[in-house]
């Protein structure tokens, strides 16, 4: 299978889950191969992924769009804005790897998720598992720009 056809159902699942959660219209750009690990953002969820392949899945949002992703999800109830950024990041990292997982499914490719992990700050670097290339697709929304990266072997 294909890195093109491994991209649909995380793009397909990342638009849904934060139209559906966030009131989001992200927009896919054209993926790319990356070639350094510092993550093109501030906020960035990692999960492991293992089963027919194994590799991970990561997405990281900028501080700016993180919040404004936290106020969508929330509404304006907001007491520790760092925290509730990593748990909504977290949490919509998790929804989208669950349904990028059944439409990989569909296309027969059996995964399981790990929990993911959250990391938080200026230019941090984001390590996948595997030394295959590193897929990224940037996705534009009205608030600003993300990027989801995923690797397998």
């Amino acid at each position: 299978m294909s890195d093109a056809e491994i991209a649909k159902p995380f793009i397909k699942a990342t638009q849904a889950v934060l139209s559906m959660m966030a009131q989001m219209d992200p927009k896919p750009g054209k993926p790319y191969v990356k070639k350094v690990d510092r993550a093109n953002g501030d906020v960035s969820a990692v999960m492991g992924l293992t089963g027919d392949k194994n590799g991970s899945f990561s997405i990281t949002f900028p501080k700016k769009l993180a919040v404004v992703m936290v106020k969508n999800m929330l509404g304006d109830d907001i007491h520790d804005i760092v925290a509730d950024a990593k748990d909504a990041v977290g949490e919509i990292t998790n929804m989208i790897c669950g349904q990028a997982r059944v439409g990989l499914t569909q296309m027969g490719l059996s995964l399981t998720a790990s929990t993911p992990t959250i990391v938080f700050g200026d230019n941090h670097t984001i390590s996948h598992v595997n030394k295959g290339p590193v897929v990224a697709i940037p996705f534009t929304t009205p608030e600003g720009e993300f990027t989801l990266e995923f690797c397998f072997s």
